[in-house]
């Protein structure tokens, strides 16, 4: 489903990813790991158009994604939950969730309310009277209202609550099964040990390791020369 080659990008002068190859089936989960300022958020927006690409390829679904605006990456069915949250502080849950609706996307309201209780319990609340967790959930369901076939999620778990981070991977862990393809960048490796079926390890700007999480596991090495603070 999506295949990235050798890509490269750049933050202005900032030469940030050098050659970076992964790819993710469709219905994968995909762990993108790694120390902050390694290329795990960079990576994700090259895949959007955020930040400019200038060398390599990435496709999805076979199509070219290179030069394509980000507004039409979107609307190819690939949702980005950034690191930020970025929600509407001034709007209600459901009103956040209302800009984010596409009648063909196949998500409803009253589904994502489904995946995501508490939401349902903060309907008519500001989204920014939410706690931190709450909000991170209105990011993932306002993404999700876009009936995405690509989930892009930007270090999901930072900075939450254990009791929020459980929530969060049950919810990932549904979406996983109804075969939702999903990439996400993370530093915590047990919550990605639980949801994905590959990881990458990304290190200034370069692939580190592609594999599966067992063999990651089996190389306490690799872990403490790429994942540990």
């Amino acid at each position: 489903m999506l295949e990235l080659s050798d890509v490269h990008a750049v933050y202005g002068p900032s030469h940030v990813l050098h050659g970076v190859s992964l790819r993710a089936a469709e219905g994968e989960v995909i762990s993108l790991l790694g120390r902050n300022g390694a290329g795990k958020s960079t990576t994700l927006k090259a895949i959007v158009g955020v930040v400019e690409v200038t060398a390599g390829e990435i496709r999805f679904e076979g199509r070219s994604l290179r030069g394509v605006p980000t507004h039409r990456v979107a609307r190819l069915g690939i949702g980005l939950v950034p690191e930020d949250r970025r929600i509407f502080a001034d709007l209600t849950v459901t009103e956040n969730l209302a800009v984010g609706v596409r009648p063909e996307g196949g998500f409803t309201i009253e589904r994502v309310f489904g995946l995501f209780p508490k939401l349902a319990d903060r309907a008519h609340q500001r989204g920014g009277s939410l706690s931190g967790g709450e909000q991170q959930m209105l990011t993932i369901a306002r993404t999700l209202m876009t009936g995405p076939r690509l989930l892009l999620l930007d270090e999901p778990s930072e900075g939450l609550a254990p009791v929020i981070v459980q929530t969060l991977a049950d919810t990932i862990a549904a979406l996983k099964h109804e075969g939702l393809t999903i990439v996400m960048a993370e530093q915590n490796l047990k919550f990605a040990r639980r949801l994905a079926d590959r990881a990458y390890i990304i290190e200034n700007g370069q692939i580190r390791f592609d594999g599966t999480m067992g063999a990651l596991d089996a190389d306490p090495s690799l872990r403490r020369a790429y994942l540990s603070v």
